[in-house]
């Protein structure tokens, strides 16, 4: 693995730089980043912060140049990330869109809906959510009972999601349906459905978390309608299209790592801040220790999400190995953040106006837990990298 950074790839991170100088919402390089309460101010903010990209051709490097995208190199998409991560650039509204689901579209979609869908994808005027999740089910995406039955020409759809993410602000939704009652196998029989969010019969509930905020949906489908061509695949066969989305998943929650990194940096800022008895943290060793090992943790993880980037240069695709990436990533914000709300002592409790240093510790490890589940909880990330990176039997439980 060569970690450098060639000269053409160093340019491509000054124009960049460049780009976001000019570009980002006005104060926000000063500090000014507080985004609206109000979730349609909200929305509105962040799906133009989303055209600004567009326009600027940075809404999806990684596309395809002849989708909208700029064609851009394993590496130059880690340049991208750094940057974005450097400047704390506003989150991004259509990231199952930008990540998941445009990706997923341009490898097995029709044309049509390539035509349909990718541009509004990349603008922000279409916001999407992913229907996977179900009560009952866990994380076994194969027990879902939401149904798709055929009726003349369109499909009825009937059932319940939960823990859908952005499923508040979405346009439509990424849908997996049971469309046989018998199959062979359990996860033969799927199909996903591209299902309008709008329409009469779809109601979709916030679920307020224990840190306030309400990301995460019940989404209830009541004969809410869908035709053949909002099918991605074949119908009975939306298991290949469900694994095709999720490998795209998993390789955009590994390049959080470099969110953990700075992180990581500001955990160290809080302890050369944050006093007690008159002495900063940062001067009692116990606290240089633990820094010192989530400092060898968080670096240890980076290599391996390169390395892991080395093996899809060469094959041409993620692998398996994403899974790495999703588990460390995930269990190793929480323990960051768990630390950095620990080491406030008794002062940790107090949170947003009451809190004594910055109150987005206390959001971040509120909010960690969900990050362990979603996407596909670190029991099944332990179970892939069991079976199918280190070849161990499989799991007898399942």
């Amino acid at each position: 693995m060569d970690f450098s950074f060639t000269k053409k790839e160093e340019k491509f991170r000054t124009e960049l730089r460049t780009w976001l100088e000019a570009n980002l919402p006005e104060g926000w390089l000063e500090g000014k980043r507080d985004l609206p309460e109000d979730l349609d101010e909200y929305s509105r903010v962040l799906r133009a912060w989303q055209h600004t990209l567009y326009e600027g051709g940075w809404a999806a490097i990684a596309w395809p140049k002849e989708y909208g995208g700029r064609g851009a190199s394993l590496m130059e998409e880690i340049i991208y990330h750094q940057e974005m991560v450097r400047v704390k650039a506003p989150p991004l509204i259509n990231y199952i869109g930008i990540h998941m689901v445009g990706p997923t579209l341009i490898d097995i979609g029709t044309d049509e809906q390539k035509e349909r869908y990718l541009k509004k994808i990349l603008t922000g005027e279409e916001i999407w959510c992913q229907g996977y999740s179900e009560p009952g089910a866990g994380s076994d995406l194969t027990g879902l009972k939401t149904r798709a039955v055929k009726d003349g020409d369109h499909w009825l759809i009937n059932g319940q999601k939960v823990w859908t993410s952005f499923g508040h602000v979405a346009d439509k939704c990424f849908l997996l349906t049971r469309t046989s009652t018998h199959p062979e196998k359990k996860h033969r029989g799927i199909t996903v459905f591209m299902m309008d969010m709008h329409q009469p019969g779809v109601e979709t509930l916030p679920i307020v978390q224990m840190d306030g905020h309400s990301e995460f949906n019940e989404v209830y489908m009541t004969d809410a309608v869908a035709t053949d061509a909002d099918i991605v695949g074949q119908v009975d066969s939306g298991w290949h299209v469900l694994i095709a989305l999720m490998l795209h998943e998993r390789t955009g929650i590994g390049a959080e790592l470099f969110t953990l990194e700075k992180q990581f940096n500001d955990t160290v800022e809080l302890a050369q801040q944050y006093k007690v008895n008159g002495k900063p943290l940062i001067e009692n060793p116990a606290i240089r220790q633990k820094l010192a090992s989530f400092y060898a943790r968080v670096r240890g993880s980076l290599l391996n999400y390169y390395k892991n980037l080395t093996t899809t240069i060469k094959n041409g695709q993620p692998g398996a190995e994403t899974s790495i990436d999703k588990l460390v990533v995930t269990e190793l914000n929480q323990a960051l953040s768990a630390f950095a709300v620990e080491i406030q002592g008794h002062q940790g409790v107090l949170v947003d106006k009451d809190a004594v240093a910055d109150p987005k510790w206390q959001h971040l490890f509120l909010a960690s837990f969900g990050q362990t589940i979603g996407g596909g909880t670190s029991e099944v990330q332990r179970n892939t990298i069991g079976e199918r990176v280190l070849g161990l039997p499989k799991d007898m439980g399942r």
